[in-house]
């Protein structure tokens, strides 16, 4: 083990295949002007490798009817007052530094998650910026990230 609690062995936690975080910014990615399903942004992270976690952040005015169908795809559902953007970057850079994933996927638009993809990267995780359509897409997430997945597009 190193100093973040990660093994020294292969970096796929034993099983074969990467393990994969996916982190969805709800508010950024599931608007109607993208019509995303949430079952697309999940074989897009799942592309990568085995799920870690899949979790979709949304603020207070998240509908119970978006949670309980977030939850019934699997997805564990956070909740936070406001803005989730600090929220999923601590939790993302927390998996990246903790060795809990081999990949970081980030489902977003926003280019706020560029210094917790960098993070990611500098812990040697693979990266993977989800973006919602290509009117969705931030250049900065692109471009910190080593891989990219626009839904509706064929991957890169």
């Amino acid at each position: 083990m190193d100093l973040f609690g990660r093994s020294n062995g292969d970096d796929t936690g034993g099983e074969g295949e990467p393990r994969v975080a996916l982190f969805v910014d709800g508010p950024n990615v599931l608007r109607e002007e993208f019509d995303v399903d949430l079952d697309e942004v999940r074989e897009a992270a799942s592309a990568a490798g085995r799920p870690a976690t899949t979790r979709l952040y949304v603020d207070e005015h998240a509908t119970p009817q978006l949670i309980q169908a977030a939850e019934a795809r699997g997805f564990e559902v956070v909740t936070t007052s406001g803005d989730v953007d600090v929220k999923l970057a601590v939790d993302l850079t927390r998996f990246a530094v903790s060795g809990r994933a081999d990949v970081v996927a980030v489902a977003s638009r926003d280019a706020d998650f560029k210094p917790a993809v960098e993070a990611a990267n500098a812990a040697g995780l693979r990266t993977l910026a989800i973006a919602p359509g290509t009117h969705g897409r931030s250049d900065g997430l692109r471009n910190a990230a080593g891989e990219n997945v626009t839904l509706g597009e064929s991957r890169e």
